[in-house]
């Protein structure tokens, strides 16, 4: 499910696929991604480039064709792949530069970015 927060810049999208259940946050505001992937207790966070990412505006278009449409050829499509770093636990630093929601989806996991 995707929600759409206009007002405060922010998309909640909750996949709930057994093991392969996430939370991602997309704040446009702070410019970060977050997502919690349940399976490996912990958190990734990557800044928002706007030539991968979909504008907020264009989101919710976006979903609408993905879920309208078997194929959806649009050149937004995003796909993201993670590589292994260094995790940490953030810190207030942290939790300042990313936002609110941000924290309230990583607090107690550790940190990829």
């Amino acid at each position: 499910t995707m929600t759409i927060h206009s007002e405060e810049h922010i998309v909640d999208v909750h996949v709930r696929s057994g093991v392969y259940s996430s939370d991602t946050i997309f704040d446009y505001r702070h410019g970060y991604i977050a997502t919690r992937l349940f399976s490996r207790n912990a958190c990734f966070i990557m800044k928002i480039k706007k030539e991968y990412i979909p504008e907020l505006r264009d989101i919710g278009r976006l979903a609408f064709e993905r879920q309208t449409m078997k194929d959806v050829y649009s050149p937004n499509n995003v796909w993201v792949q993670f590589q292994d770093g260094t995790s940490r636990l953030g810190h207030l630093r942290d939790w300042i530069l990313y936002g609110t929601h941000i924290k309230n989806l990583c607090t107690g996991l550790p940190l990829y970015e």
